[in-house]
């Protein structure tokens, strides 16, 4: 339908994750259309992000450092290391502020049909950070689906024969929501991970 720059700036954009085709072409109007100083901002932007960001080297979220903003906190605990996917759950868990430990990013979960092991993963920094000795309860915040599931079990496997305290985050029904319309699954771990009220 379009052709040129055009066609394929919506191409580009529609290859971006939860972007469509009608997204791609939203978004490559709004840039048609936007100034040429935002545009050269955005611009910018892509290739600063490029350039300056890479992984913590103790648990591998995102920084512009060697050590991310919470592995050099001195207040958060060792103690306690909550087991992530990806970079963008962390910031899920820590706009909750109820966890002030330290993290571990997987970097994606075991997914045999995509080709992903336990090799794929980064569990081999993971074991050597528990083996320091310093980690008394892993928190393992992956993903409450077949992929997550898996590698939560795999991780749980290998973690406690060390003798370390391994849970999982509670999954269950939302709050605000009915239970007619929870699947069975959900519904499932509602009842699970259900808690004795005081």
């Amino acid at each position: 339908m379009y052709e040129g720059a055009l066609a394929d700036l919506i191409e580009e954009l529609g290859r971006l994750p939860g972007i469509g085709p009608k997204g791609a072409q939203r978004i490559a109007f709004h840039i048609l259309s936007a100034d040429t100083h935002d545009i050269d901002k955005l611009a910018d932007a892509l290739k600063r992000v490029k350039q300056l960001v890479r992984v913590c080297e103790i648990c591998f979220n995102v920084s512009e450092e060697d050590r991310c903003r919470i592995c050099r906190d001195p207040r958060r605990t060792d103690e306690n290391i909550c087991v992530v996917e990806e970079s963008k759950d962390v910031i899920a868990v820590e706009r909750t502020g109820e966890f002030r430990g330290r993290y571990h990013v997987l970097g994606g979960a075991i997914n045999p049909l995509e080709g992903i092991g336990p090799d794929n993963l980064r569990i081999r920094e993971l074991m050597t950070r528990l083996q320091a000795g310093e980690t008394k309860e892993l928190i393992l915040a992956t993903d409450p689906n077949t992929e997550g599931e898996a590698t939560a079990t795999y991780l749980a496997l290998l973690v406690k024969p060390m003798g370390i305290t391994v849970s999982r985050l509670a999954s269950g029904l939302p709050v605000g929501g009915d239970l007619e319309y929870a699947d069975e699954i959900t519904l499932g771990r509602a009842f699970e991970g259900r808690r004795v009220l005081d």
